[in-house]
C-alpha cells in the first residue's frame, strides 16, 4: 500500500510538472528583444507648471510631449527632455475647458483629448487654440459615458473608447457616427465584447487596437470593423497575471512607426511591447519609485525616434526609456 501511494504521488507530481511546462510553453513567452533602459524622469505632485496630479494620458510628436494632468484639468506640454513649455486647456465645465482629461492622440498637427468627466472629445491646436468639441452625454450613437481614449485613422476618422458604455465608437472626421464595436452598456468577455475599454490606437493599415481594460487583454479589429484577433493570458479570456504577455488591467496602448504595439500594464507596473500580431518582444518597468519604476503604469506613447514615454500615475511623473541604439534626450534641451 505504501509503495502504491508513493508511486501515485510521483505520477501525480510528474503530471503536474508536465502540465506546468505545457502552460509555460504555450502562454508564457520569453523576451526576444533586448530590454529597454531607463533614460529620464520628470515631475512631482502639485499644481505648478511641471507638476502633476494624476498624469493619465500622453502623446508625442517629433519635438514635444503632451501630458493629461487629469485632476488639474489641463494638458501640459514639454520638450522630449522634460522642460516645461506651455499649458493647453484649463479646469472647468465651460465649452473650452477640461474635466478629467485621459488618453490623447495627435493627428496632422491637432490634439484630440478624451474628456472623461464631460463625456466629449475636446480638440485643440498644438499651440493650445481650442478648435471644437465632439459628442455629448448619453448612450446613443455619437454620445459618450466617460470616454477614456481617442485615436484617428489615416483618413482622419475618429475612434473613441467609450468606457461605461462598454463599446468603441467609430466616427467620421466630422464626428458623425459610423459604427461601434461592442454591445452598449453590456459587459462581455467574448470576441468583440468589452469590460470597460480604456483606450484605442490605430496603425498605418487602419487596424484598430483596443485596450480592453478589465478583460486584461488587447483586441484588434480590421479597417472594416471586423474582429481580427486578441491577446493577453490564456485564450485572452480575462485571466490576469504577472507573466510576459499577460496583463493586470490594460489602461493605454500605442503603435510605433514599425507597427509594434506598446501596452500600459497598470497593476503590473510595466510597459509591454508586442509585434502587431501579438508576439511578445520585451517589457520595461517594475514596482517602485526609483529609476525606471512605476507606481501604476497608466499610459504610453512612442516618439518617432523610438523613445518610449510613459505616465507614472501615483508617482506623479513621466518616465522615458530607450534601447541602446537610441540617443537619450538631455533634460531641459530641445532635440
Amino acid at each position: 500500500m505504501k509503495k502504491f501511494l508513493i508511486r501515485s504521488a510521483l505520477a501525480l507530481s510528474s503530471l503536474l510538472l508536465a502540465m506546468a511546462l505545457i502552460v509555460w510553453w504555450l502562454w508564457i513567452p520569453t523576451a526576444v528583444e533586448a530590454p529597454y533602459q531607463f533614460a529620464n524622469a520628470w515631475g512631482e505632485h502639485g499644481v505648478e507648471p511641471g507638476q502633476f496630479n494624476d498624469p493619465t494620458g500622453i502623446a508625442v510628436n517629433d519635438e514635444e510631449v503632451f501630458v493629461s494632468d487629469s485632476r488639474n484639468g489641463r494638458i501640459q506640454v514639454f520638450n522630449h527632455g522634460g522642460q516645461f513649455k506651455r499649458i493647453i486647456g484649463s479646469a472647468g465645465d465651460g465649452p473650452h475647458q477640461l474635466g478629467r482629461p485621459m488618453n490623447l492622440d495627435i493627428f496632422e498637427g491637432v490634439l484630440y483629448v478624451a474628456d472623461y468627466w464631460h463625456d466629449r472629445i475636446q480638440v485643440y491646436g498644438l499651440d493650445g487654440t481650442f478648435i471644437r468639441s465632439i459628442g455629448s452625454s448619453g448612450s446613443g450613437p455619437g454620445q459618450f459615458n466617460a470616454p477614456g481614449g481617442v485615436a484617428l485613422n489615416t483618413r482622419g476618422e475618429i475612434y473613441v473608447a467609450d468606457y461605461y458604455n462598454q463599446r468603441v465608437q467609430h466616427l467620421s472626421a466630422e464626428g458623425e457616427f459610423i459604427r461601434q464595436f461592442g454591445n452598449t452598456s453590456t459587459v462581455g468577455s467574448g470576441k468583440g465584447e468589452f469590460n470597460y475599454p480604456t483606450d484605442v490606437a490605430v496603425d498605418s493599415f487602419d487596424r484598430v487596437y483596443v485596450a480592453d481594460g478589465y478583460n486584461d487583454r488587447v483586441q484588434v479589429f480590421d479597417a472594416s470593423g471586423e474582429f481580427h484577433h486578441k491577446w493577453g493570458g490564456p485564450f485572452a479570456a480575462n485571466i490576469f497575471g504577472p507573466f510576459n504577455g499577460w496583463f493586470a488591467t490594460v489602461t493605454s496602448l500605442t503603435v510605433d512607426l514599425n507597427g509594434n504595439v506598446f501596452v500600459a500594464d497598470f497593476y503590473n507596473n510595466r510597459i509591454q511591447k508586442f509585434t502587431a500580431d501579438s508576439h511578445f518582444l520585451t517589457s520595461m518597468g517594475s514596482k517602485g519609485d526609483g529609476d525606471g519604476q512605476f507606481n501604476y503604469a497608466m499610459s504610453v506613447a512612442v516618439a518617432p525616434n523610438g523613445m518610449v514615454f510613459a505616465t507614472d500615475l501615483s508617482n506623479n511623473r513621466i518616465l522615458t526609456f530607450m534601447q541602446s541604439s537610441i540617443e537619450t534626450a538631455t533634460p531641459g534641451v530641445d532635440k
